[in-house]
């Protein structure tokens, strides 16, 4: 065979390798600052299952209102993910300036809102059956995490601007440093004296705090990681000013982001209240099993972030963004199939690690062996999501989690939970046929818009 014949596959190949190289080096660190991140709840969980099954209750509600409560502020700084890397991949770094600037002002517009949303939330709480201790609890964490809802915005804002240039150490260092001020902070506003005694120190009279002691020690750690990438941020301001963007432009592309991951975890949070309905010992297996499961989600949420700014930058340079978007897709996968493994072959271990209660044990280790099973189509359905966000297309996600999980997964689970008695499995069950639904829909929607040139947002 003639050798020239080798040299378009070769070139292929060799194209392929360098892209994936890219992508591994962009995604590690993305990833481990977002396992740090959701980590800090982990250590929460942690801290509060060995103190309060009313508080862990209590916190596990008030945790997934406040996130529901901030998903529009979420999706506002993620929609900077295109225009940032797109406009970085054209050469125009003003531009990916002026995005920052004009999101960074959008997320604080949200704070107080955010805050209010979520406090008026907790009124449903009782009509849903929920105690009304855990209710008290999951009030207290909020007012605690309510900095925190400001905070966050300014922090994924910033960080989505450094991934776009390529900086993901400050990060990376930011949920290092903010897990180990998480746990300090946590456990003495948590366990009050009990913590300093236990490291032989004189006790100062310290309440117990509980939930809200969680909250408040989350909004400190979140704190502490806005300033790790605001401060290197700032330092790539362009030295020529640019044209100032439209806050049109950012609500435009922020909101169906908000949107979209609001029709996800919005199901996330009913789950729990109604898991609430079931006992404070439902909500506290709950409440551990999809930590742990969020826990593995944020590492594909961090392949999703790499891969968005890869495709974005395919587009800025005018190439096709298939190959980066397919890579990440799979990548994602891949590394989901960790938690396939851990959750199918240790929930038991992995449970007991955060509670001694044995009712709560068993059911957090059922609902783990369910998460195994779903554990590949999260990590595909999220990193296809940021291969559209990459490409500007950030509509369509919102309409198909609207399906997935709205018309598809939540009515199954209610049936399942409610009407063939199967509790929080039943939850869980339906909204596994969510996640694969969004899964296979996302992908082939990417396959199918890079058939043809993508225009620039």
């Amino acid at each position: 065979m003639n050798d020239a014949a080798l040299l378009p596959t070769d070139a292929h190949k060799g194209e392929t390798l360098r892209e994936l190289r890219e992508l591994v080096r962009l995604s590690w660190p993305i990833t481990v600052a977002q396992l740090g991140m959701i980590a800090m709840s982990l250590v929460d969980t942690a801290i509060l299952g060995h103190v309060s099954i009313e508080d862990l209750a209590g916190a596990s509600i008030g945790r997934a209102i406040g996130f529901a409560a901030v998903t529009i502020t979420m999706g506002i700084a993620t929609g900077l993910e295109p225009l940032a890397s797109q406009a970085l991949g054209a050469g125009d770094p003003g531009r990916a300036w002026s995005g920052l600037l004009a999101t960074t002002r959008a997320c604080t517009l949200l704070w107080l809102p955010s805050v209010l949303v979520s406090l008026v939330v907790t009124l449903s709480l009782a009509p849903l059956g929920v105690e009304a201790t855990v209710i008290d609890r999951a009030r207290a964490f909020l007012i605690g995490q309510a900095p925190q809802m400001g905070l966050i915005g300014i922090f994924l804002a910033n960080k989505v601007f450094l991934q776009a240039h390529g900086v993901t150490r400050p990060a990376l260092w930011g949920s290092l440093v903010a897990n180990v001020v998480n746990f300090v902070v946590c456990n003495v506003l948590v366990r009050g004296d009990d913590a300093l005694i236990d490291v032989h120190l004189p006790p100062l009279g310290l309440p117990h705090l509980g939930a809200l002691g969680a909250g408040l020690a989350l909004s400190v750690a979140t704190l502490v990681l806005a300033l790790f990438v605001v401060v290197p941020a700032r330092a790539r301001k362009p030295r020529v000013d640019a044209p100032p963007i439209a806050a049109g432009l950012v609500w435009k592309l922020g909101t169906p982001v908000g949107m979209h991951m609001l029709a996800e975890y919005a199901v996330f949070t009913l789950i729990a209240l109604l898991a609430g309905r079931l006992g404070a010992r439902v909500v506290s297996a709950h409440q551990i099993a999809i930590s742990l499961a969020s826990f593995m989600y944020m590492g594909a949420l961090g392949v999703g972030g790499a891969t968005a700014v890869r495709v974005g930058l395919a587009v800025g340079r005018d190439r096709s963004p298939r190959r980066a978007g397919l890579l990440g897709i799979g990548v994602g996968a891949g590394f989901m199939s960790i938690g396939v493994v851990l959750f199918a072959v240790f929930p038991t271990f992995l449970v007991d690690l955060f509670t001694d209660d044995p009712d709560t044990i068993v059911l957090g280790a059922q609902l783990l062996r369910i998460a195994a099973l779903f554990q590949l189509f999260d990590g595909v359905q999220v990193v296809a999501a940021g291969a559209l966000r990459g490409a500007g297309d950030v509509r369509f996600p919102f309409v198909l989690n609207v399906t997935a999980y709205w018309v598809l997964g939540l009515p199954l689970a209610l049936f399942l939970c409610f009407g063939l008695d199967l509790g929080a499995r039943g939850l869980w069950w339906g909204v596994t046929l969510g996640l694969v639904f969004a899964a296979v829909t996302l992908a082939s929607r990417f396959v199918v818009i890079t058939r043809r040139r993508i225009v620039r947002v």
